[in-house]
């Protein structure tokens, strides 16, 4: 019997990519199909390769941005990125400034079977100023008596500022996690001190949340010893590049990290457009291999889901995520992982346990 939905359908925009991005979009894509998840999704497709961005000058990842704000939500596989500067370039940028782009959001988390480092144990989540800040800053040098001095002007906004706080603290009480560390506010009073502000503004209005603030030197200090601890850490665009990179391969692997991009309107407190990615890249060495692990894209597809109006989506969202660890505590893994399985081999076994799991559970709330 064909399944009925009670609520409104929740439309995704999807963004092909290249190489292994885009087999493992397809893979993602069949974890979250309606016979799966037992909702309805509605999907509209651009083609972001790089062969399509050059035959459109990247008026497709325009075109992209605009569905996504229209819709709230994208799905996007790793692209290309030319190395010839004259080349099309990056979509990311583009598509971020597009959508109002303030927020980045990654998640290190335990992988079952695979050893994390110096005891690292609970979720870990980045979440970082998307614009501003080192990125994009004015530079330039100049000659004084005899020497070459380098200049930069960075700048930041309140308005992004209290956009990372704000989630920072929603997505701690979401994720029942610790809101840690923080800007350097003790040198920099007047420009990381705007972040510090936000940061303690946000923690009055949410009394809920465990709130522990360190300069952001003492936060890698003191990291491994809150390594059992579920840490949510607000930094600003240039120090979450840094975390991330250092905090993601502690759980041995980033196959178990998704990236979401936040956009934002008019209101700072309150995301518009979500964006989920996996964040590795395009594995062109993978390519039609069929061994490629398609962990990070699923889990992506997975968070996306969380942020959906529609109940069945949400508990979608919840029930893939158990799946796929479900999957690996079974010794389903692929290569990279220590494991024998294909990457659609691993799909088909996270799918056959959201569907049981679908199936068990009792209809979702309207």
């Amino acid at each position: 019997m064909a399944a009925t939905y009670a609520v409104a359908v929740t439309t995704i925009v999807v963004l092909r990519g290249d190489q292994t991005g885009q087999e493992l979009l397809d893979e993602a894509l069949r974890v979250i199909h309606p016979d799966v998840i037992n909702a309805q999704l509605e999907l509209q497709t651009f083609d972001l390769s790089l062969e399509r961005r050059r035959e459109t000058g990247n008026a497709v990842v325009v075109e992209a941005a605009d569905a996504m704000r229209a819709a709230g939500f994208g799905l996007k596989a790793a692209t290309v990125t030319p190395t010839d500067p004259t080349d099309v370039g990056s979509p990311n940028a583009l598509l971020r400034e597009r959508v109002g782009g303030r927020v980045i959001l990654r998640t290190g988390q335990r992988i079952p079977g695979v050893a994390g480092i110096a005891g690292v144990s609970a979720p870990i989540s980045i979440v970082r100023m998307a614009v501003d800040d080192a990125y994009n800053a004015q530079e330039w040098r100049e000659q004084s008596d005899g020497d070459e001095i380098a200049y930069r002007t960075e700048h930041i906004s309140r308005a992004n500022c209290r956009a990372v706080a704000e989630f920072a603290f929603v997505h701690a009480a979401r994720s029942h996690a610790r809101v840690f560390g923080g800007p350097k506010f003790t040198v920099s009073r007047i420009y990381e001190g705007m972040f510090k502000e936000e940061l303690d503004a946000a923690a009055v209005r949410h009394p809920e949340v465990d709130y522990e603030p360190q300069l952001i030197d003492a936060t890698y200090a003191l990291l491994f010893s809150r390594a059992g601890d579920a840490l949510v850490i607000p930094a600003l665009n240039r120090d979450g590049d840094c975390l991330s990179d250092l905090v993601l391969p502690l759980f041995g692997s980033i196959a178990g990290a998704e990236s979401l991009l936040l956009g934002f309107g008019d209101d700072p407190l309150v995301p518009s457009v979500v964006m989920a990615e996996a964040p590795h890249g395009t594995a062109p060495s993978l390519q039609g291999k069929n061994v490629a692990n398609p962990m990070a894209m699923i889990l992506a597809a997975a968070a996306l889901l969380g942020f959906a109006s529609d109940p069945r989506g949400r508990r979608a969202s919840t029930v893939i995520h158990n799946a796929l660890f479900e999957t690996l505590r079974a010794g389903i893994s692929t290569a990279d992982l220590g494991g024998q399985a294909s990457t659609t081999g691993f799909t088909d076994a996270v799918i056959e346990r959201a569907k049981a799991a679908i199936a068990a559970a009792p209809p979702a709330p309207a």
